[in-house]
């Protein structure tokens, strides 16, 4: 039994390592990113790339992942201003906070950025960084997705987990570059993705350094720094990383420059874009959605040699915990 016991483990330990994408079907997109994985890192192949300049950087939300119905620090953002809502009494006056506590989320949602970015600003600026991540840890304790009643931790793709570990096996360096908050994301990038905080690109508050209490703290001003979206992500990516990638994966219009730079330099260089069809297992939407919204980046996806990965078709489960909604 113990001889046999041992057999099988080295049976698994060998198809785990023949197929590191096992949540992927046999398709080109499967096909597709094990062919430059294998070029890339195969010494004497043409394309080879030094270990050192192997980077990959992955957008956030409706890529690593869901994003749908709403953008899931917008849902913290809105829970935020109703816990912080008894100390500021004035909201319940004052645009936009009055909208949100008469239980009109969807209007804020859909309103102009000036208006979210007024939000975020009043409800996390002026916490430290420590008091800032216990807030959002607190929250996805508790907070639960408002369809399929998944921890948002739980509303991961699992397809998408085995490739950051295939190139992390392949001595690549992977990063995350979203539109979410850097701070935010930062609080479970680590345990969620094995992405450490250093290796978190997004939008961010102003900080300063202050004592509080006799103690050395960073301070999260209300002002906005840096908005990491669309043509702001190669920028965070020149400003953080210091290196072009060779690889990208996003999912939405706002990642286009994001994969334009990353596969227009010389040399092998992959650019891969998720497309969500698939309302039985996720969510369907593309082109005329206001969330993760996908045009000109699938329309151009073919002129720009970019892998478009048909979530209904090319993966067999979407998360960890469940195949469907």
């Amino acid at each position: 039994m113990k001889n046999f016991i041992c057999l099988c483990l080295v049976l698994s330990s060998a198809l785990l390592q023949a197929d590191p994408l096992p949540s992927w079907r046999q398709t080109p997109s499967k096909l597709a990113i094990v062919s430059f994985v294998e070029k890339v890192t195969t010494a004497g192949s043409k394309d080879y790339v030094d270990p050192s300049q192997r980077i990959a950087v992955f957008d956030n939300d409706g890529t690593l992942w869901a994003e749908q119905p709403v953008y899931f620090q917008a849902l913290f953002l809105l829970d935020r201003i109703k816990q912080l809502s008894p100390k500021h009494p004035e909201w319940a006056e004052q645009e936009p906070f009055a909208t949100v506590l008469r239980g009109e989320p969807e209007k804020i949602l859909s309103a102009d950025e000036k208006s979210l970015v007024a939000l975020a600003m009043a409800t996390h600026g002026n916490l430290t960084d420590d008091e800032f991540k216990i807030v959002v840890r607190d929250w996805l304790k508790s907070a639960r997705h408002p369809q399929t009643g998944l921890p948002f931790t739980e509303m991961v793709y699992q397809p998408m987990l085995e490739l950051l570990a295939y190139l992390r096996a392949e001595h690549f360096k992977t990063f995350i570059v979203s539109g979410g908050g850097i701070d935010f994301i930062r609080v479970f990038a680590e345990e969620t993705y094995g992405i450490p905080p250093e290796q978190v690109v997004g939008t961010r508050n102003k900080a300063k350094y202050e004592i509080r209490d006799g103690t050395p703290v960073i301070v999260k001003l209300p002002e906005l720094d840096f908005i990491d979206d669309g043509p702001g992500k190669p920028a965070g990516i020149h400003l953080h990383i210091g290196r072009r990638p060779i690889f990208a994966a996003g999912n939405s219009d706002g990642d286009y420059q994001m994969l334009d730079w990353t596969t227009s330099s010389e040399g092998a260089r992959f650019g891969m874009i998720l497309h969500h069809n698939d309302e039985d297992r996720e969510f369907a939407y593309d082109r005329n959605s206001s969330i993760g919204k996908l045009d000109k980046a699938w329309t151009d996806a073919e002129t720009k040699y970019w892998t478009v990965v048909d979530i209904k078709s090319d993966w067999k489960t979407i998360f960890p915990t469940s195949s469907s909604k």
